[in-house]
Order: structure tokens, then C-alpha cells, then sequence
């Protein structure tokens, strides 16, 4: 086919987390229009968000596309994964007669339960004075090493 990755893929997310898929394709499909879409089979299943042939990005609930025209790629992202988004999706470019599409498998998995981590003092305490910062600046900064290692040495 035309897409530059043609086997079939399988992606997992996290619940409550978000997925994101590159489906790149060749010369030639930059001004189609994209699509992504979940169902079993590509020309029955249901379309979540298709671009409108340009780079900018779609959102539609919790799916959003966007085509990187010069890099001959588009993204689908999935926000919020819920454990019945498992399924099987397709992204594909509209075109006259059948449209081209690739297949992906979408795996979610649970999210962690957090009562099976119990968390020392110390981490929690970590945790919360540096959440404001980006996580660069909690690296550098020596509060970490001080609070992982209370005794010093």
C-alpha cells in the first residue's frame, strides 16, 4: 500500500491516560484528507475525527487528528482511555474508490491501583515540593538527594 509502515500494529495505553499514533505515508497524499476510525472492519467502522485535508489539528471529544504534511505523517491521539476503548481502530486517507487504511490494535490497561504502592514519608514529601516544577529542575536542584537521603551519607 502507500502507507511507509504497512503491518498491522497494536498500541497500549493506560486508563485515564492518552494514546497517540503515527501513521506515516508516502508522496503524494499530502493534500487527502485523514481519518481515524474504530471498528473491525475499515469500510464499515465508525470515524472519530478526520482532518480536513490541511494541518491543522481536529478534536472531537476525546479523539483528535493532525497531518504533518512535511513530514508525511498524522497523529491520532485518544485522551481519557476508558477500558472499553480497547478495539480495533483504523487510520486511513479518503480517497476515490476504496480508501487506503491501516489497521491498529488498541490494548488499555488497568490503571494502577494506587492502595497497592504504599508510599514512605519521604517520597510523598518529594513528591509535593517539586510537583510545581518541571521535572529538569527537580534533577538539578539538590532538595532530592537531601530528602531521599535524610542522614546524609
Amino acid at each position: 500500500g502507500h502507507f511507509s509502515i504497512c503491518q498491522e500494529r497494536t498500541v497500549r495505553g493506560t486508563e485515564g491516560g492518552t494514546l497517540t499514533v503515527n501513521c506515516g505515508y508516502g508522496r503524494g497524499w499530502e493534500s487527502y484528507k485523514k481519518w481515524w476510525c474504530r471498528g473491525r472492519n475499515k469500510n464499515s467502522c465508525r470515524i472519530l475525527v478526520k482532518t480536513a485535508g490541511t494541518d491543522q489539528l481536529v478534536k472531537k471529544d476525546r479523539a483528535s487528528i493532525q497531518d504533518n504534511r512535511s513530514q508525511r505523517s498524522f497523529t491520532v491521539t485518544l485522551e481519557g482511555l476508558q477500558r472499553d476503548d480497547a478495539d480495533t481502530y483504523w487510520c486511513g486517507i479518503e480517497r476515490t474508490g476504496e480508501d487506503l487504511g491501516y489497521k491498529i490494535s488498541v490494548i488499555v490497561d488497568p490503571a494502577p491501583d494506587p492502595t497497592d504502592f504504599p508510599k514512605p514519608v519521604a517520597r510523598s514529601t518529594l513528591a509535593s515540593r517539586t510537583s510545581s516544577f518541571p521535572l529538569t529542575q527537580a534533577i538539578t536542584s539538590n532538595q532530592p538527594v537531601t530528602l531521599i537521603n535524610p542522614n546524609g551519607r
